[in-house]
């Protein structure tokens, strides 16, 4: 390997390189003198210097790829995630994510420790923890033990991945609410467009507190955690943890959009059933403390409310 940039250099085989962040993260690892070797069910725009279709379920595939192209590092950014989610079959719809967290993640496990690659980051996520006032959750938290049905084979999923990527030594990265291109909490994704044209309610007290993350900052937490080859679990989210009731509200306003609707939560179960209702009342913001702290990480977009501005100003959405 070679310094450049303060940083070593490594070849990195990024299995997931098409979806959200994989495609915010190709660009920041060439930047930081990284030879990118990208892997995902089918090539398309860039994905780095090396380009490989491959499905992650296969084991045999995977242990070749990883084989043939001996990269230094291994990251893990696997998701099948629809573009419009429905909260009352959220199982479903994570159907083949759950098997890429659980089969996919092992694949990858088990092809680094053949071929001896000793570098190994996977994406988790950080809204998973138990629900519990409105202190934010650290990386030694609880997961949430009893979650609503449609959310615990997605939990469980997530667990089995981070138990994976922990007995490999590797680093688990558990992101906040992604927003910025490609996700739903973009100018042209699903959440935007519903709340736009009036079809997002406040559901209850909106209590819930959000920990964002803009795709940008997912990625370059990555890119950091490579650097300080620093095993363990973080959250990466922003600096600005809010409650549902602030930023939907705020973001509605932004937007030009009409001020949100208030209604029960048993008149809303019907629409979006019991995670619909959880995941807007109940859920616990993370703390990011450990990754500034131990991975030199810094969000450039301290606060979603930075950040959504921006990204509403560059789609022209904004008043």
């Amino acid at each position: 390997m070679d310094r450049d940039k303060g940083v070593w250099a490594m070849r990195v085989l990024l299995a997931g390189a098409t979806g959200v962040i994989g495609r915010q993260l190709v660009p920041q690892l060439e930047a930081a003198g990284h030879v990118v070797i990208g892997l995902a069910r089918s090539i398309r725009g860039h994905m780095g210097s090396t380009a490989l279709a491959v499905d992650a379920l296969d084991r045999e595939a995977v242990v070749r790829a990883v084989e043939e192209n001996e990269p230094d590092a291994i990251v893990n950014m696997l998701t099948a995630i629809p573009e419009r989610i429905n909260p009352k079959r959220v199982d479903d719809d994570f159907e083949v994510t759950n098997r890429l967290r659980i089969e996919g993640t092992e694949n990858l496990r088990f092809a680094a420790q053949r071929a001896g690659v000793a570098h190994f980051i996977s994406q988790s996520l950080a809204f998973g923890y138990e629900p519990r006032g409105t202190v934010l959750a650290d990386e030694k938290a609880a997961l949430w033990r009893d979650p609503p049905k449609p959310f615990a084979t997605v939990l469980h999923g997530v667990q089995r991945l981070e138990a994976t990527t922990r007995a490999a030594h590797g680093t688990v990265l558990r992101f906040g609410h992604l927003y910025g291109p490609g996700t739903s909490f973009s100018p042209e994704g699903w959440f935007f467009r519903e709340l736009q044209q009036g079809e997002v309610p406040l559901i209850g007290d909106g209590r819930a507190t959000f920990s964002f993350v803009h795709v940008q900052d997912a990625a370059a937490a990555v890119v950091a955690a490579l650097a300080a080859k620093a095993p363990g679990v973080y959250n990466i989210v922003d600096d600005d943890p809010a409650e549902v009731r602030e930023w939907l509200p705020l973001l509605a306003e932004m937007m030009g959009a009409p001020s949100p609707k208030r209604v029960s939560p048993l008149l809303a179960g019907f629409a979006v059933g019991t995670w619909g209702i959880a995941f807007m009342t109940r859920l616990r913001g993370a703390d990011n403390t450990k990754a500034k702290r131990e991975l030199n990480w810094q969000p450039d977009y301290p606060s979603w409310r930075d950040g959504f501005a921006d990204e509403l100003a560059h789609a022209n959405i904004a008043r």
